[in-house]
């Protein structure tokens, strides 16, 4: 899906004003009202918004240990532990990838101590061969995708008109 300035100007706004109103983000953008509800649409439907809830902190919510744990798993079973892992609750995110392991996911846990406990729930599940844990000690750089969008927003900018 190609995104243009228009878009990323849009995605700037929903990324540093992410409550204000769509009139609001019109008036900024200095567009129509309907112009702008199409595009954020066409945004949802084309899968580059992907949600509008808030962002929670673990750490606020009584978990402030995260680890990312790569789990390799028997040759055949990774759609199995996948499921298996969505069960608990933990384990904020899942990713298949290459290299050591098979899964990589981003667990959250109390203390040391609750870690562990997961990290045993984990060992314990069908299909599961080893795990490898590393805990997180400081965030260096937050997830953030602004100075992405402005990238392309620069691009978009730079690039020849197509007809």
């Amino acid at each position: 899906m190609a995104v243009d300035e228009l878009d990323t100007r849009i995605l700037r706004l929903l990324l540093e004003q992410p409550r204000t109103s769509v009139r609001e983000y019109a008036r900024v953008l200095g567009v129509a009202r309907g112009t702008l509800q199409a595009r954020l649409d066409r945004l949802e439907r084309d899968g580059v918004i992907t949600g509008t809830g808030p962002s929670l902190s673990p750490a606020a919510l009584g978990h402030p240990v995260l680890a990312f744990v790569h789990i390799e798993v028997t040759q055949g079973h990774l759609d199995d532990v996948g499921d298996a892992l969505a069960a608990v609750p933990e384990i904020v995110e899942v990713f298949s990838i290459t290299g050591g392991g098979d899964l990589l996911t981003r667990v959250v846990a109390r203390d040391n101590a609750h870690l562990e406990d997961v990290i045993q729930k984990l060992i314990s599940l069908p299909g599961v061969v080893r795990t490898r844990t590393e805990v997180a000690l400081r965030e260096r750089v937050p997830y953030r995708l602004l100075p992405l969008v402005e990238s392309i927003g620069r691009a978009a900018r730079t690039a020849p008109l197509r007809s």
